[in-house]
């Protein structure tokens, strides 16, 4: 199964469902800040998210933006720089012997 990775953001102007925004997200990805998360996710992994945010966002005042940067396992992983504190989370990988 192919995985993508994505860095998902969103502004989201009530105070409850931006809650319920960020949790909806804790589902499929590790949150970079508080409305920005990176996932790694399939076709249909994706297909799901969207969904779960379109029951929460009010898509007349709120806005999500996903962000495709391609393959995980190409040069996705190399595209996100961070300059400051804290870190940009790597997906752990089993490793099958």
């Amino acid at each position: 199964m192919s995985r993508n990775r994505f860095v998902v953001c969103y502004d989201v102007r009530d105070p409850t469902r931006l809650r319920r925004t960020h949790q909806a997200m804790l589902g499929y990805g590790d949150p970079l800040q508080y409305s920005v998360f990176l996932c790694e996710l399939s076709r249909a992994e994706r297909v799901l998210m969207e969904m779960a945010l379109r029951r929460v966002v009010a898509l007349r005042e709120d806005s999500v933006i996903v962000i495709d940067l391609g393959p995980a396992r190409g040069v996705a992983a190399k595209r996100i720089v961070q300059l400051g504190v804290g870190r940009v989370p790597r997906p752990e990988r089993g490793v099958i012997v």
